[in-house]
C-alpha cells in the first residue's frame, strides 16, 4: 500500500512513517499545505492520511478541492478536532473516515486496511449497482458504520447502538439488551435513556433507506432496504 501522510507534526509523521513502514507499506510524507496537493496528484497514493490544521493550507481546502478535481482516493482525517462538528464537517468535505487524536496504531492500520480494501473491491467492481452503493454496513476492523462509501458521523451511544442492531437486522432486539451495551455498568443512568438514543439515531438515519421501529413491550429491530 503506498501511503500519503499530510502532516505537520514531526514525532508524529516519524512514528508513523516507522511504524506503518514495518508493514511493509510505502509512507510519503508532506508537512505543508500549499505543496499537499501537488504531492497527492504526484504521487497517486492508494490511501491519504490528512491533518486539518495545516501551515500554508488547511487540510479541509485541501480535501474539497481534490474531490473537485475529481481524486477519488480514500482519505483518513488525522486531527485534534474531535467534536462531533468537526467530524462531520470533515466527512462532508469528502473524506472516507476519521480518526482523532491521541488514537491507537493497531486502529490506524485497520482503517487504513478496511479504506484500501473498500476502495480496491469498488474499483475492481467499478462500483457496482445502486445496492452496493446505498448499503448501510458495519466495518468490524474499524468500529465504523458505513452508508455506500462514506462514515456515518455519530455519536458513541447512537454508534453503540446501530452496531447492535446492525448485527441482527429484521430482528427484535430486547431494550433491556441494548441498554447494557449502550450505557456499559452506568447504573446511575434512567432505563429511559435509551429511548432518547433511539429517537436521535433514527433522525439520523433518515435518507440511509434503514428504518427503526419500536416494537413495544420488545425492542427496537432494524428495517434494511432490500
Amino acid at each position: 500500500m503506498r501511503l500519503l501522510l499530510v502532516e505537520d507534526d514531526v514525532a508524529l509523521h516519524t512514528t508513523l512513517s516507522r511504524s506503518l513502514g514495518r508493514l511493509g507499506w510505502e509512507i510519503e510524507v508532506c508537512s505543508d499545505g500549499r505543496a499537499a496537493l501537488g504531492r497527492w496528484r504526484a504521487l497517486k497514493p492508494d490511501v491519504v492520511m490528512l491533518d486539518l490544521t495545516l501551515p500554508g493550507r488547511d487540510g479541509l481546502h485541501i480535501l474539497a478541492q481534490a474531490r473537485d478535481e475529481g481524486m477519488t482516493t480514500p482519505v483518513l482525517i488525522l486531527t485534534a478536532r474531535g467534536m462531533v462538528g468537526d467530524r462531520v464537517q470533515g466527512l462532508n468535505a469528502g473524506a472516507d473516515d476519521y480518526l482523532a487524536k491521541p488514537f491507537d496504531l493497531d486502529e490506524l492500520e485497520a482503517r487504513l486496511r478496511a479504506l484500501y480494501r473498500r476502495h480496491s473491491e469498488n474499483y475492481a467492481d467499478g462500483a457496482s449497482g445502486q445496492e452496493e452503493k446505498d448499503a448501510l454496513r458495519f466495518e468490524k476492523e474499524s468500529g465504523a458504520v458505513y452508508h455506500g462509501a462514506q462514515v456515518l458521523a455519530l455519536p458513541p451511544r447512537e454508534l453503540a447502538l446501530l452496531q447492535a442492531l446492525l448485527a441482527r437486522p429484521g430482528q427484535a432486539v430486547a431494550k433491556e439488551r441494548l441498554f447494557e451495551l449502550v450505557f456499559p455498568g452506568q447504573a446511575e443512568v434512567q432505563f429511559e435513556a435509551i429511548e432518547v438514543v433511539a429517537y436521535r439515531l433514527r433522525k439520523k438515519l433518515h435518507g440511509t433507506g434503514a428504518i427503526l421501529t419500536t416494537l413495544r413491550g420488545l425492542g427496537y429491530l432494524l428495517k434494511l432496504p432490500t
